[in-house]
C-alpha cells in the first residue's frame, strides 16, 4: 500500500485583490470623514460658533476665508475648520464612487449608496447655506444634523457591504426578528429627532450671542427623549435575544451585543449631561457616540442576512 503524498505546503489562503483593498480603505476613509463632519459641527454649535462666519458661501462679505480683526473672534476659526472638513467630505465622497465604479463594477447595492453619499453631501452643502443664512434656524440646524445621521448610516453600509461575497442576501434569522430590527430602527429615528429638539431647546443653541431655540422647556424635552431612549434598549434587548435563539449563526447576536453596549454607554453619557449642568465637552461625547450606534445599528440589520 503507497502512503498517501504529504503536501509540501499550506493550502493557498485566497487574499483580497489590491483594487478590492483600495476600495475598502476608501470606503472606511469616507466612513471615517462623515463622523468627523458631525463631531465637528457639534463642536461648532456647542462652542457658539454657528456664525463664526456670517455669511455663505463666503466667511465675510468679500473673503471665503477668516479676515483680521473680525467681529467674530476666535469663533471664525471653528467654524471655518467645519468648512473645510466639508471639502474633505466632498472629496471623499467623489472617490467613493469612482472607487465602487472602478473596482466594484456591476454592484448596484454598492454604486446607489455611494451617488446617494454624495448626493447627500451636496444637500449638506445647502442646508448648511441656509442654517447661516437663517440665523442658526433650529429647524435647519436639526435637518443638517439628521441629515448627517443617513450619511453616516450609508457609509457604513458601504463599508460593510463591501466585505460581503456578491449575491442574494438570504435571511439567517426568524423573519419576526428582522422585522423586529425595522421596529428599533424607526424608535432610534425617533431618539435622535427627539435629541435634536432636546438640543435645540437647551443652552447650546450655536450662537453665543443670539441664541436661536425651538422654545419648548427642556425639561420635559429630555423626559420625552429619555421615555424614547427607553424603549430602544428594550427592543435593541429583544432582538439581541431573538437573534441568539432563532439561529445558529453568531455573528447576528455579537452585532446586536455590540449595539447594546453603544447604547448603555450613550445612556450614561446622557444622564451625565443632564444631572451635571450640560456641559459642552459632554454633549459633544453623547454626539460622537450617536454617530458610532448609527454605524451599529447599521451592522447589525446587515448581519441578520448573509450573502454566503
Amino acid at each position: 500500500m503507497t502512503a498517501a503524498p504529504v503536501p509540501t505546503s499550506a493550502p493557498a489562503v485566497a487574499e483580497p485583490t489590491t483594487g478590492a483593498a483600495w476600495l475598502l480603505r476608501i470606503l472606511l476613509a469616507n466612513l471615517v470623514v462623515e463622523v468627523l463632519i458631525v463631531v465637528t459641527g457639534g463642536l461648532v454649535r456647542l462652542t457658539g460658533s454657528g456664525l463664526g462666519c456670517p455669511s455663505w458661501p463666503e466667511c465675510v462679505p468679500g473673503s471665503y476665508t477668516p479676515v483680521p480683526h473680525q467681529a467674530e473672534g476666535w469663533h471664525r476659526y471653528i467654524e471655518f475648520g467645519n468648512r473645510t472638513l466639508t471639502s474633505v467630505v466632498s472629496i471623499a465622497a467623489i472617490a467613493t464612487v469612482y472607487a465602487v465604479w472602478r473596482w466594484a463594477a456591476g454592484r448596484r447595492d454598492l454604486l446607489v449608496p455611494a451617488v446617494g453619499v454624495l448626493v447627500g453631501v451636496g444637500v449638506q452643502a445647502v442646508l448648511g447655506g441656509i442654517t447661516v443664512r437663517t440665523g442658526l434656524n433650529p429647524v435647519t440646524v436639526a435637518a443638517h444634523f439628521l441629515v448627517s445621521m443617513c450619511l453616516v448610516s450609508t457609509a457604513a453600509y458601504l463599508v460593510f457591504r463591501a466585505q460581503e461575497p456578491v449575491g442574494p442576501r438570504r435571511l439567517v434569522v426568524h423573519p419576526l426578528v428582522e422585522r423586529l430590527g425595522w421596529a428599533t430602527c424607526a424608535v432610534a429615528a425617533v431618539v435622535l429627532l427627539l435629541g435634536t429638539v432636546v438640543t435645540g431647546s437647551g443652552p447650546h443653541s450655536g450662537d453665543a450671542d443670539e441664541p436661536a431655540r425651538f422654545g419648548f422647556d427642556p425639561r420635559t424635552i429630555s423626559w420625552l427623549h429619555a421615555d424614547a431612549v427607553m424603549l430602544f434598549v428594550g427592543l435593541v434587548v429583544a432582538v439581541w435575544v431573538a437573534s441568539r435563539i432563532t439561529t445558529e449563526a453568531t455573528l447576528p447576536g455579537r452585532a446586536w451585543a455590540a449595539v447594546f453596549v453603544v447604547t448603555l454607554a450613550q445612556g450614561v453619557v446622557g444622564y451625565t449631561q443632564y444631572v451635571t449642568g450640560l456641559p459642552w465637552v459632554v454633549v459633544l461625547v453623547h454626539m460622537f457616540l450617536a454617530t458610532l450606534l448609527v454605524v451599529a445599528l447599521t451592522r447589525a440589520m446587515l448581519r441578520l442576512r448573509s450573502a454566503s
